[in-house]
């Protein structure tokens, strides 16, 4: 089967479409077919050699994190699923290796595709859904009436964040570039602030947490724009900030956070019932990988890329 993996750290150069053995079922395990792969910042970071001390530095190493397919195999423990059905999930965060034709998967790595949505919109869902799920449920209490200030919202995140933070009564001011104004309000942000005509220090307002999304808006510019005990979180740290962040709780009231995804089933399971709007801003195929991620990363997609299977 065809796989994305590369061998030296680097740009989207590194990348190789390369062939590899079909993985062979265990008791415990799904074979599903790939029909689409999302792109996420951590694939880049990752590749790029940022996160060696977490994700370790053995190579190669596969990319793509978050898919939907159609079971192709099962293994003779496995009773929730059956060859056939249409499932999404995700692999582990820090190794990746989604990118391909074939994955294999446990039962807590997926769950059935929501009817409503497309193989691309669901393969979007997990990591963002996933993400701004652990962040309400562990970093940013949310309460009626939160003021919640997001940097970066037109990204997969923000659109997931965006809707989840609404359904729980928060007030949700929305940080975009030009191409995300629509989504924004799409999704239900209350104010919607193009960066690119004005400041969001310009506001003269304070927020009860600032996610920021974009990584453009660090702690120490942050904190004026937050309440005396307000909530910062950072979306996609490397070490500096997770050092960073340790250090500063310490000895402020005002808390800086960040992000280290752990998945669960139960994510999944919530994201598959939540009904999102889940907008998809490029999709490619999977003959243009080098392309695309080169693309991606420079940013200005409203809601998430995705690469469809065929």
């Amino acid at each position: 089967m065809k796989k994305v993996m590369y061998s030296q750290y680097g740009g989207p150069e590194v990348l190789q479409l390369v062939e590899v053995p079909q993985p062979v079922v265990g008791p415990n395990e799904l074979l599903v077919r790939v029909r689409a792969v999302s792109l996420n910042p951590l694939d880049w970071k990752i590749r790029a050699g940022e996160m060696k001390l977490v994700a370790g530095s053995k190579l190669p190493k596969g990319v793509g994190i978050d898919f939907a397919g159609t079971v192709e195999r099962v293994g003779a423990a496995v009773h929730a699923f059956q060859p056939g059905q249409e499932v999404f999930g995700l692999l582990d965060p820090l190794k990746g290796g989604a990118l391909a034709e074939y994955v294999m998967v446990t039962e807590q790595q997926v769950a059935r595709k929501p009817a409503g949505l497309s193989f691309a919109q669901a393969a979007a869902l997990p990591v963002v859904g996933s993400s701004a799920l652990q962040v309400f449920e562990q970093l940013i209490k949310l309460r009626p009436g939160t003021e919640l200030l997001i940097n970066g919202a037109s990204g997969g995140i923000g659109m997931v964040a965006t809707q989840l933070a609404k359904r729980q009564g928060a007030r949700v001011t929305a940080v975009v570039g030009p191409a995300g104004l629509a989504a924004a309000r799409q999704w239900g942000a209350d104010a919607v602030l193009n960066y690119r005509e004005q400041s969001v220090h310009s506001l003269g307002r304070r927020f009860d947490a600032v996610l920021d999304l974009s990584g453009q808006l660090p702690f120490a510019q942050a904190r004026p724009l937050l309440t005396p005990a307000g909530v910062y979180v950072h979306s996609a740290p490397g070490v500096k900030e997770i050092l960073g962040s340790f250090w500063h709780n310490l000895f402020s009231k005002q808390k800086y956070r960040v992000l280290l995804l752990k998945p669960k089933a139960a994510y999944l399971t919530t994201l598959a019932t939540s009904n999102l709007n889940v907008a998809i801003g490029a999709t490619y195929p999977l003959a243009d990988f080098q392309r695309a991620y080169a693309e991606v990363a420079k940013g200005g997609i409203a809601g998430k890329a995705v690469f469809t299977l065929e």
